[in-house]
């Protein structure tokens, strides 16, 4: 039986990234404006830019797809580990694990996407959906947090970079506490360290000064 469950937890795994894979800043874009988002503006097949370039209903679109598929990825992630604790018992196959890896792996595959030359973005959209399942009260104060630090400064970057350190602190903070900590805290560290690393030329900016702010094309 537990041969069978690794077997399980691994394909939840894969599809996970798999999923992740899919970029929705490119299809949304290809469809709207006939062009790869990666070629223009920042080239980072995200909201933001796809927002700049494409105009408001494409950055919608990709903001919903690109935070449900991290949903869809951690749920799946979430039911099947459980499935597997409660067929067998296993103490490594806590639900809250599955939600936590499957994140991280959907996370991976939305700036590593094997179907776009692992070229995407920078899975701020994408944690929306992962933490809704893993820790729905750190990404609700997250989201408020990125949402003053929009209306007040206006620059998306340094919004996602404050949603993303308070997300990941408060949920360490407010950790499933009926399963182990570190299963937990380290896909959570990783996830945040991956969304702050994709931003370092906008760190860069924001240091310099000469980071934009954000106007969206109608």
């Amino acid at each position: 039986m537990l041969n069978l469950s690794v077997i399980y937890a691994v394909l939840t795994v894969i599809a996970a990234y798999l999923m992740g894979s899919i970029n929705f800043a490119v299809i949304f874009t290809k469809a709207f404006i006939k062009s790869d988002i990666r070629d223009f503006g920042s080239g980072n097949a995200g909201t933001t830019n796809v927002m700049r370039v494409g105009g408001f209903l494409p950055g919608l679109l990709t903001f919903v797809c690109d935070a449900l598929k991290g949903f869809v990825a951690c749920e799946a992630g979430y039911l099947i580990f459980d499935y597997i604790n409660k067929a067998s018992g296993s103490e490594w196959s806590h639900a809250i694990y599955g939600a936590y890896i499957c994140g991280l792996a959907c996370m991976l595959g939305h700036v590593f996407p094997v179907f776009f030359q692992f070229k995407g973005g920078k899975g701020v959209a994408t944690s929306v959906g992962i933490f809704a399942v893993c820790c729905p009260i750190a990404i609700i104060i997250g989201l408020a947090a990125f949402a003053v630090s929009t209306l007040i400064t206006r620059i998306v970057s340094l919004s996602s970079i404050i949603a993303t350190l308070v997300v990941v602190a408060l949920s360490l903070i407010y950790y499933t506490d009926t399963a182990l900590f570190l299963p937990q805290a380290i896909p959570c560290i990783l996830m945040g360290i991956v969304v702050i690393l994709k931003h370092k030329d906008n760190i860069k900016r924001l240091i310099k000064g000469e980071e934009k702010k954000l106007k969206i094309r109608r």
